[in-house]
């Protein structure tokens, strides 16, 4: 993984430095909250609901054990002994103290952590597959250009300031994992007809209030190219971008608004200015970031290892963990293998320091002493030997860390929500753990098959509801908390936004009506037909009739 270099440490312990004192500062009343927010937005600090939240960076979710292990300690030492994984790798602390954040990022920036860039308008944290390297169906490992991408835009006085953030994501596989579609600028690595490495550019993609997909503005980008091009492509957003509406800020606005020729021909126009300049990648600089993100050194192993096949000949609850959250590794004898944050009873993407240190260790012993994050908010060990498989299940399982779910019903994602999050309309974990609740037997779970439930508190989608089979969004209805139901929706090669069925739903009714449209896919779909197949080949009425069963009632709940 990448280690910083001399430059790097500069820089975060000059942004320490300066944070103490805008800190100071603000704390003796030398600076005003309007002054002292952009400030503090800069290093990842939120006013949310109950006091400051701290969001911590894990670029292209790769963590190493060490730092897994710094988390665990920060988090136990000034929060309550626990931390929030996002969609975005990002960790949120929900319960600092303002005096103490300077000193908390101090610490971080021990193990090459800071918060930097977490929050405000600005190029946020470059996220990517979290089997990036391992996958047997990649193209090239995108996390090389992560890096240089984030190298580029972290500080980078022109876009400190946007009309709105800005988020990218990168695929460097046949199947997307990164959702690069639903994202400001969304990067595929492709080969060209000689074989040679480029990108594929999507632009203008994103959820929250306006839910759009992002547009192809470029169909081979050679990869020398990739900072010029970005720029110029962010300077076209910077200059045109709306400032007037928060809302209608992001990038996705304005692609629309002019299309998607006449976007791409403007990020041309500004990149004959900025092709072959001073940004142009070389070799040499390529090679040097991709050095650092060698393939460990594995040993060689058999296919299939025989004591590995024999527990899962003998034991039914390992053979099922291996189903649901082992992943076929490109090197024989190795396989990835997610570590569950989504234990019943727990707040999905929570992770307490205990859980962190034990996820550490697992790293630090079977996994070359690194961890990723996934959007779906669980750890990912990405090159387990498949004779240690066993033994890490055994481990994992002590420490909570082993739920069978992984696509499942209750490997759900959700945000904070109304419980912590000041933007949230409603509550998201209570109706997460009602869910988990009414589906926590393991045989119905399987039975039903791959499913993406995806739950968020508000517009602003951080739970990405859009994206799920059935996604649950919570509005506000005259102070009271309601659920909105989407269903169709999915991430991938074949991304799409899910569709409002109706009216929205009481906290108390969503369970039943989950129910009742898996009910309707139980009883209606074809051999080997996932839930989001079903509804693509049905459309939506079907499941819209069974989720209102009593017309008369629906009509006097909407107009109450």
């Amino acid at each position: 993984m990448y280690r910083y270099d001399d430059y790097d440490h500069t820089i975060v312990q000059a942004r320490v430095a300066q944070f103490r004192d805008q800190t100071r500062r603000y704390l003796a009343g030398e600076l005003t909250d309007d002054e002292f927010r952009p400030l503090r937005l800069q290093n990842g600090l939120y006013i949310q609901r109950h006091g400051p939240m701290l969001r911590l960076a894990v670029p292209y979710g790769l963590l190493s054990a060490a730092q897994l292990r710094r988390f665990a300690d920060i988090a136990r030492r000034y929060d309550r002994g626990f931390g929030h994984f996002t969609t975005r790798h990002n960790l949120q602390l929900n319960w600092v103290k303002l005096p103490e954040v300077p000193q908390i990022l101090a610490e971080l920036s021990q193990d090459e952590l800071h918060a930097i860039q977490t929050s405000g308008n600005c190029i946020r944290n470059v996220t990517t597959d979290h089997f990036a390297g391992v996958a047997a169906d990649e193209i090239a490992d995108p996390r090389p250009w992560a890096e240089i991408l984030r190298q580029w835009s972290t500080f980078h006085p022109e876009f400190a300031y946007l009309p709105r953030k800005f988020k990218v994501a990168i695929s460097g596989a046949a199947e997307d994992r990164a959702a690069i579609q639903v994202h400001d600028l969304g990067l595929q690595l492709v080969q060209g007809e000689a074989g040679e490495i480029g990108f594929k550019v999507y632009a203008g993609g994103g959820l929250g209030r306006t839910p759009l997909l992002g547009q192809v503005v470029r169909e081979f980008l050679p990869w020398p190219h990739l900072l010029t091009y970005t720029e110029a492509l962010v300077r076209v957003f910077n200059r045109y971008g709306r400032r007037d509406n928060a809302y209608k800020a992001r990038i996705k606005i304005l692609v629309k608004a002019l299309g998607r020729e006449e976007f791409a021909r403007q990020v041309e126009d500004e990149w004959s200015h900025l092709k072959d300049g001073p940004s142009t990648l070389t070799t040499a600089e390529v090679d040097r970031v991709a050095a650092q993100f060698r393939a460990p050194t594995y040993e060689t192993f058999a296919a299939d290892d025989l004591c590995h096949l024999a527990h899962l000949r003998e034991d039914k609850a390992f053979s099922r963990w291996v189903e649901r959250n082992v992943q076929a590794h490109k090197v024989a004898g190795y396989a990835a293998v997610t570590l569950s944050l989504k234990k019943p009873g727990t707040p999905p993407g929570d992770a307490t320091s205990e859980q962190m240190a034990a996820a550490a260790d697992l790293a630090q012993r079977y996994s070359f002493g690194e961890i990723r994050v996934s959007h779906e908010q669980n750890l990912i060990l990405a090159d387990v030997p498949q004779r240690e498989l066993y033994t890490v299940w055994h481990r994992a399982k002590a420490a909570g860390l082993a739920a069978p779910t992984v696509g499942l019903l209750q490997d759900l994602i959700a945000c904070p929500g109304g419980d912590f999050c000041g933007l949230a309309n409603a509550r998201s974990l209570p109706l997460a753990a009602a869910i988990q609740e009414r589906f926590e037997d393991l045989d119905y779970q399987h039975d039903i098959g791959e499913l993406e439930l995806n739950i968020s508190g508000c517009m602003n989608s951080c739970g990405h509801h859009h994206l799920g089979a059935i996604g649950i969004l919570g509005v506000d209805k005259n102070g009271e908390e309601w659920y909105q139901v989407t269903l169709g929706g999915q991430q991938g090669n074949h991304a799409s936004i899910g569709e409002v069925i109706g009216r929205s739903f009481a906290a108390i009714e969503v369970p039943d009506v989950v129910e009742r449209l898996i009910g309707v896919y139980l009883t209606t779909r074809h051999t080997e037909e996932r839930f989001i197949d079903t509804v693509q080949r049905l459309g939506i009425e079907p499941f819209r009739s069974a989720a209102y069963p009593n017309p008369n009632h629906s009509r006097r709940v909407a107009n109450a």
